[in-house]
């Protein structure tokens, strides 16, 4: 039996056998993946080598952004299973690509 988390395991399970109890990372994170043919290859409950750590995986927003009101809101369809390494990547390079901010405050502090 996998392990799952004590809330929400209905989801997570749904997310989990969608997916293969696998990464559906595809690159977002910057790593093509070339070993698992464009697929991240990390598998839930195994192990990352043979003295590596052991994976979770997750099921998280396709959006690495999304905030944690919005994620909890969506259906088990929109989700995918993420290891932690993926999902973190994915959400640094989202938000080197994300609009600088604009420096021009409207007039908020202005006297």
């Amino acid at each position: 039996m996998k392990s799952q988390p004590i809330v929400g395991a209905a989801v997570f399970t749904a997310v989990m056998e969608t997916a293969g109890y696998r990464c559906q990372c595809s690159g977002e994170c910057g790593n093509p993946h070339t070993k698992g043919d464009g697929r991240c290859q990390h598998e839930h409950d195994h192990y990352t080598s043979k003295h590596g750590r052991r994976v979770r995986l997750m099921a998280a927003p396709v959006d690495p952004l999304a905030t944690d009101v919005a994620a909890a809101r969506l259906l088990a369809s929109e989700l995918r299973a993420w290891c932690s390494d993926c999902h973190g990547a994915a959400a640094r390079l989202a938000r080197k690509r994300l609009p600088a901010a604009s420096t021009d405050q409207c007039g908020l502090f202005d006297l």
